[in-house]
């Protein structure tokens, strides 16, 4: 899904850049709400953990791959505006270090993978955990069902960028329907890597997941044959994991992805470079600004061992992106602390 320079005019591109800019600017504001000390950290690992999995293409039909977008996994995670930024950082990583995606169609790409993922994905997860039971399962599923949806939503978008700006004469019809069958398939691998890694960080520390709060069922007890509630326990439960340790293993899964399980991902080209080989959207596309990075493709220059300088492409791309997500979160939560009404 990450748009190349050249598929979409200068003119849709420089508008598309400021809206992202508006929106991004909206969801910095959002975050200072969103973020507090337990999950400030857990966003910047977040974000490196979803720069990981969009290594890992997996194949789906016909000679084509797709990879997560993570809109949906960070939305529920850390917050939608939180996972704005979160994604927004990945594709700011990806394009400037590893020439993934264009650095004039950067507005485009945070429009469509990282505002319209994570807002479709949020308002579905938010609406069918109003109507499904309190629990566990009802959030891994309202998750999944979220995830599913937000692809095709993606897919929907490009195709409406594209019918306004596109740089080449294709109808759009062949494009709304290559785009959104394709992506259909794709978003059943993200929903099922989302809904196993929300089941995985609810397993552990449920009061981390933003999606989750507020959706404890609080403990009812029979007394003289009725239900009632029962009394709040007057100290705290103890967290199956620490912060820290979640942290530190949510790392070293990143960089086990990115570093190793990356060389078996699959190398078919992903949903957008299909359909736009297939039906020459491509045809105009320009060579990225940072086609020289020594980083360019997710390989090291000068090292000539393809698993290796994969490997170590994909553990600086991981370290980069917890960095600098750490330290947008970071500031953000600073903000936030040192304003007025917040200081105690």
């Amino acid at each position: 899904m990450h748009v190349p320079d050249g598929f979409i005019d200068a003119p849709t591109s420089a508008v598309t850049a400021v809206a992202a800019a508006g929106a991004l600017a909206v969801s910095l504001r959002g975050a200072r709400r969103e973020l507090d000390e337990r999950t400030a950290p857990l966003a910047g690992l977040v974000a490196a953990f979803i720069f990981a999995v969009q290594m890992l293409n997996f194949p789906v039909a016909a000679g084509t791959s797709g990879h997560l977008l993570g809109g949906a996994l960070a939305a529920i995670l850390v917050g939608p505006c939180t996972g704005v930024l979160c994604v927004s950082v990945v594709l700011l990583m990806q394009g400037i270090l590893f020439a993934d995606g264009g650095l004039t169609a950067l507005g485009v790409n945070i429009t469509d993978m990282a505002i319209v993922t994570t807002l479709v994905a949020y308002a579905v997860f938010r609406g069918l955990v109003k109507v499904l039971p309190c629990g566990r399962r009802s959030v891994t599923g309202a998750a999944f069902v979220a995830a599913l949806l937000s692809v095709p939503a993606a897919a929907v978008a490009f195709t409406l960028l594209y019918a306004v700006g596109g740089t080449t004469d294709v109808a759009i019809g062949k494009v709304a329907g290559a785009m959104i069958g394709v992506h259909v398939l794709i978003g059943v691998g993200e929903a099922a890597i989302t809904a196993l890694t929300m089941g995985a960080v609810i397993a552990v520390r449920p009061d981390l997941v933003y999606g989750a709060r507020g959706l404890r069922q609080g403990l009812r007890l029979r007394v003289n044959g009725e239900l009632v509630d029962a009394p709040e326990p007057t100290a705290p439960v103890a967290a199956r994991t620490s912060r820290r340790a979640l942290w530190i293993s949510g790392l070293a899964t990143s960089l086990v992805l990115a570093g190793f399980v990356s060389h078996y991902a699959s190398a078919s080209p992903d949903g957008l470079e299909k359909v736009a080989h297939d039906h020459g959207i491509d045809a105009q596309t320009r060579e990225h600004a940072s086609a020289g990075s020594p980083l360019a493709d997710y390989g090291v220059e000068d090292v000539s061992d393809a698993r290796l300088s994969g490997g170590l492409a994909g553990v600086i791309g991981v370290g980069t992106t917890v960095a600098a997500g750490s330290a947008v979160f970071w500031a953000v939560r600073r903000r936030r602390t040192g304003t007025p009404s917040e200081v105690r």
